[in-house]
Formats: structure tokens, C-alpha cells, sequence
């Protein structure tokens, strides 16, 4: 499985330059990361693209612009789970609901995506067990090693143990043991 952390948003510009949560709720990417992602598409192309078969992502609106550049610059289906969301943390963390995504993205399947669909809190634990059960769910997906996920930092960390910046590029194995089941292959935005 390849592992990319969302292009760069308006929340990652203003946390970068207060270190305070902006408030920016459920925020876009910027050029800045929308070139990101497309570099980063680049790379999984040359390097993976043979073996992906899907691209799976979060219904925030940072991983769903990036899930479509990488979708058409690599030709792959978009499948949507919440279950690989972010950490609910700061205001970028509140996401958008189920009804105004399928007004803004007619295209994609929101599957069983309930109406409100991010958590309203969630701790470190939380998220770490949430993490190693969608772990578990891969390594019994037949599919796993054909999937592209499009997700968040706080969500990457508890599943890899890494802390990256936006676009870095992760290979996963879901069937190796926490944390050991990843290593970054691409991480050239800091």
C-alpha cells in the first residue's frame, strides 16, 4: 500500500505562522499543495503506478482535492472512508457534511457516509485504535497492496508511527507489526 499525506492547506499557511488554530473548518488545499499532490502523483506514477488499482481517502476536502489530482493524473478509481480521517483536534478537524459534499462532488460515492460523519473529539488513544483496526481491516483486504491512501498526519502517525509533512509519500504494509510496517520514501515538502 502507498501512503500520501494531503497537499499543503489554508490551515497548514496560518498554523505554520502563529503556532494558534486559525479556525479555518474543513479548509482547501492551496496552489502551493495542489502542486504538492501533483508532484507527488509524479512520483507515484513513475515508481508504483503499475501495481495501484484505487485510491482511497478521507471526506475532508484537503484529502478529496488530492484524491482527484492523483485520480486523474494516475487514472484510478476514488473510494471514501471516514475511517481515515484526522485526528479531531483544531477546527480544520470539523468537516463538511455528507449532503454538501455530494452537492460539490457529484462524481463520487459517499457510500454509507453518515450525515456528520467526523468525530467531535478524539484523543491520541482513540485514534491509535482506530488506526489498527483499519491496519487489521487491510491486512485482510485482498486489495491492500493495489490501494493508494490519501490521508492526514495525526491519522499517519498513529498508523505508522511517522510524523510527516504534507505530500510525503509512504510505502505500508499492513501485515507487519505497529510501527514497523512503513518507512517514507518521498518527502521533499517540509
Amino acid at each position: 500500500m502507498i501512503v500520501i499525506r494531503h497537499g499543503q492547506s489554508e490551515f497548514n499557511v496560518r498554523f505554520a505562522e502563529t503556532r494558534t488554530d486559525p479556525g479555518i473548518e474543513d479548509p482547501h488545499l492551496t496552489d502551493v499543495g495542489r502542486q504538492q499532490i501533483a508532484d507527488g502523483a509524479r512520483f507515484i506514477q513513475e515508481c508504483y503506478h503499475e501495481r495501484l488499482s484505487r485510491i482511497l481517502t478521507s471526506p475532508y476536502t484537503r484529502t478529496l482535492q488530492s484524491s482527484e489530482i492523483l485520480a486523474e493524473i494516475l487514472g484510478l478509481p476514488i473510494e471514501i472512508t471516514a475511517e481515515v480521517g484526522e485526528h479531531a483536534h483544531f477546527a480544520c478537524d470539523v468537516g463538511t457534511e455528507r449532503s454538501k459534499l455530494e452537492q460539490d462532488w457529484q462524481h463520487l460515492n459517499f457510500g454509507d457516509l453518515p450525515e456528520v460523519w467526523w468525530p467531535h473529539r478524539e484523543d491520541e488513544p482513540e485514534v491509535d485504535r482506530r488506526a489498527m483496526r483499519f491496519r487489521a481491516r487491510m491486512a485482510e483486504d485482498r486489495l491492500w497492496r493495489g490501494t493508494l491512501l490519501v490521508t492526514h498526519w495525526g491519522f499517519i502517525r498513529s498508523l505508522t508511527g511517522h510524523r510527516v509533512p504534507n505530500a510525503a509519500v509512504l510505502e505500508f504494509d499492513p501485515t507487519h507489526p505497529h510501527p514497523a510496517g512503513a518507512e517514507v520514501v518521498r518527502s521533499e515538502h517540509v
